[in-house]
């Protein structure tokens, strides 16, 4: 039982590790209120996704889809370039999130998710009572 753990478990390491990580993020995204680790939780799981896409993109024994003598095996690059994309977009992802967070903190002067939902309810009741 135990050499059949390791053996499966061993050879997929990075799939484990995906999704670990993944957990890790996901729970970070649900347990906080504060808007800036609800972002870090969301690149965490983010950064999982790179690891399982780059992972399945693994050839045993491939070299880079250049043809010449001696290679029989190329591992396939479009993994890695949709990351690439996918790396850039995050980034920008989370710029434009931190960008729209400062702005909710001129304006309401708090980052916290339970804070801003009071806030909100207050809004709302005030502009019942008009």
């Amino acid at each position: 039982m135990i050499e059949y753990i390791s053996n499966h478990v061993g050879s997929h390491f990075n799939y484990w590790a995906a999704i670990t990580i993944m957990m890790i993020g996901l729970y970070t995204v649900i347990t906080h209120t504060n808007l800036i680790k609800k972002i870090a939780g969301l690149n965490i799981f983010q950064t999982a996704v790179f690891l399982l896409y780059v992972s399945m993109g693994v050839v045993s024994g491939g070299t880079a889809p250049i043809i010449a003598e001696g290679f029989n095996v190329y591992s396939n690059p479009l993994p890695q370039v949709l990351m690439l994309t996918a790396i850039v977009v995050g980034v920008a992802t989370t710029a434009l999130a931190f960008a729209i967070i400062v702005r909710i903190r001129e304006e309401y002067n708090t980052i916290e998710e339970d804070e801003l939902y009071m806030l909100d309810q207050q809004a709302g009741e005030d502009a019942e009572e008009w």
